[in-house]
């Protein structure tokens, strides 16, 4: 609680309690003064009840009365007065997320969490401590110790805040609803379906990738960068380096299927902002006689960053070639906008290439 108080020493001139008195030590003796009814007492513009009481030619105010009209509690305590504002007696409000730790680090006096989800911040490291209150879903209490990564939780934590990125703070409290089981690899097949996403991961077997686990992805899942940012569900393609966290329930079918709860996208890819200018950038470079091949919509391309020293790019001129070879001396990043099409099989995907500083169009990956 945030409780601003005010103590006053009862030796003070200036308020009365149940009667007119003067004290000095120990000697106490009656004093008589003037009610003045024709006074009155405006608090803020506003008239209130109180009426002094004039004694030897000074004004004195029933002290419990003034407090109340002035928005104070009074508490008497020995030998004070104690007022406290009411309006500021409310909780310190503290801020939630709900998402799955991704690291613990043991520190001096506790755990530093790593944090993704849905709240105030996407991403955030808390400190949970001996003050930390820690249960389960069913509210059995834990210790820090037991925190691991993976845990599903909703934190309350604050109410300060580091102004740091990604922000730290202290958890207040920390309910842990589940453990998760974390993958991480490259996408082996990714699937748009009624109900949501199917992401697929599989295994070289016998020189065959040979899928292994099928997560399936509905309206709850998170799907987000390493910083807790969201991201499009068509920039995860084949090959999409990932983070999975899912289960622990999982079908005894080949291959075994699971609920997907946290899907963190490990590649390095723009924000959701810049993909989107990207995809509506790149569409106009797309040549007019392979539109009709596209079987990716425009706002379904996937856009990331690649290396502009990769080989396969081939420069639309001169004039590109020279800004290619720029980029590349200064260990630079272009972005890479790709449409699937009907010509995969024979020629592989469509790769626009685009130089971030310029927006010109540097050219096209290069296709069988």
């Amino acid at each position: 609680m945030n409780k601003r108080n005010w103590m006053i020493a009862i030796t003070a001139a200036g308020v009365l309690t149940t009667s007119a008195v003067a004290g000095a030590s120990s000697v106490v003796e009656k004093v008589s003064g003037l009610l003045r009814g024709d006074v009155t007492v405006t608090v803020n513009g506003e008239e209130t009840s109180l009426h002094p009481v004039y004694i030897n030619g000074k004004a004195y105010l029933p002290v419990r009365d003034t407090a109340e009209a002035l928005g104070y509690e009074l508490s008497w305590s020995g030998k004070q007065l104690q007022l406290s504002n009411a309006a500021e007696e409310e909780e310190a409000d503290l801020a939630t997320i709900s998402g799955v730790i991704t690291s613990v680090t043991p520190t001096d006096d506790g755990y530093r969490l790593d944090v993704i989800g849905h709240g105030t911040n996407t991403w955030i490291l808390l400190t949970a401590d001996k003050d930390t209150v820690l249960t389960d879903a069913e509210g059995k209490k834990l210790a820090a110790k037991d925190l691991k990564a993976g845990m599903q939780i909703i934190a309350e934590y604050g109410p300060i805040v580091a102004l740091s990125y990604p922000g730290q703070s202290h958890a207040a409290t920390i309910q842990v609803q589940a453990q998760r089981l974390v993958k991480e690899e490259p996408v082996y097949a990714v699937t748009k379906t009624d109900d949501g996403w199917q992401v697929q991961f599989a295994e070289l077997k016998d020189g065959v990738e040979t899928p292994t686990l099928t997560l399936n992805a509905g309206k709850e899942t998170m799907v987000v960068n390493a910083e807790g940012q969201p991201v499009d569900w068509y920039q995860i393609k084949p090959g999409t380096k990932v983070r999975a966290y899912y289960g622990p329930i999982m079908t005894k079918s080949l291959p075994p299927q699971s609920p997907l709860y946290v899907l963190v996208v490990l590649q390095d890819m723009p924000d959701a902002e810049s993909v989107k200018e990207y995809r509506s950038l790149a569409w106009t470079f797309v040549p007019e006689e392979q539109k009709s091949h596209l079987t990716t919509k425009q706002d379904e391309a996937q856009v990331v960053y690649a290396d502009a020293n990769s080989a396969g790019i081939l420069p639309a001129d001169d004039k590109q070639k020279k800004a290619l070879a720029e980029l590349a001396a200064n260990g630079s990043k272009v972005i890479a906008v790709t449409y699937n099409t009907d010509q995969d099989a024979l020629l592989g995907p469509l790769t626009v290439v685009i130089n971030p500083e310029t927006k010109e169009l540097i050219g096209y990956f290069m296709r069988m």
